[in-house]
């Protein structure tokens, strides 16, 4: 069992474990909670994703707002490692952070300008840079022709990442549908605003509040075809 975990307070007592690790879930993969009335422990595999959990401080879950704490320093992992598998601890905080925007959970501003300091801190890791350039290149040659790439660069090099990009980790469907997501995004009028979000610090909590947007409007099921309807001579 790990040590990284949170302590969470203030948890309505109408929350059920499951909704909790439904929530916390978006910071990376759970070992197990410790769930009693108000409070929970929640423990994590990766240190980073403790880290994450704590940029949740003041996040609203079931109409109660969250206190989330820890009583030991989570440092970041820099991993070097020849393993191209991207999930929730690879990504962008602000990019997570719009996640649970488009989920429909509630994040004051103040939250979400706390992800972008810790991006600010940590920087966009190599991985997940790795994986999007990727993605970019391979969308491009697709659409584009050779070696050109949807955000309008030259690709130097196209990495074994976007065939790894397909075997995600899929617990809870987030990572999959964020997945399925960039490949879309990138693809469409908008996709330099979409890169650009995910691969620099530079970003204000409105441009969470837009890309959580079109993260929402992503997600929506397409319109169900109407009925036929029946003439009569």
């Amino acid at each position: 069992m790990s040590t990284y975990n949170v302590n969470v307070s203030g948890i309505s007592t109408s929350t059920s474990e499951s909704s909790l690790h439904d929530f916390f879930s978006f910071c990376g993969k759970i070992d197990k909670i410790e769930h009693k009335g108000t409070e929970a422990l929640v423990y994590f595999e990766k240190a980073s994703a403790a880290k994450t959990a704590l940029m949740l401080n003041g996040g609203a879950l079931d109409g109660s707002t969250l206190t989330v704490t820890s009583d030991t320093v989570h440092p970041d992992e820099h991993e070097e490692s020849k393993d191209e598998h991207i999930d929730q601890t690879d990504k962008p905080r602000a990019g997570i952070a719009a996640e649970y925007l488009a989920r429909g959970y509630t994040l004051s501003d103040s939250v979400l300008q706390r992800a972008i300091e810790m991006d600010n801190q940590k920087g966009i890791s190599k991985k997940f840079l790795s994986y999007f350039n990727s993605l970019d290149s391979s969308i491009g040659s697709k659409a584009l022709g050779p070696d050109k790439t949807i955000t309008g660069k030259l690709s130097e090099t196209i990495s074994a990442a976007t065939q790894q990009a397909k075997t995600v980790d899929e617990q809870k469907g987030v990572s999959k549908t964020a997945h399925e997501y960039y490949t879309k995004a990138l693809s469409s009028p908008f996709g330099k605003r979409v890169f650009d979000f995910y691969t620099t610090t530079s970003k204000q909590v409105l441009d969470i509040h837009e890309e959580a947007k079109r993260i929402q409007n992503a997600n929506k099921p397409a319109p169900a075809a109407a009925p036929a309807t029946e003439t009569t001579a």
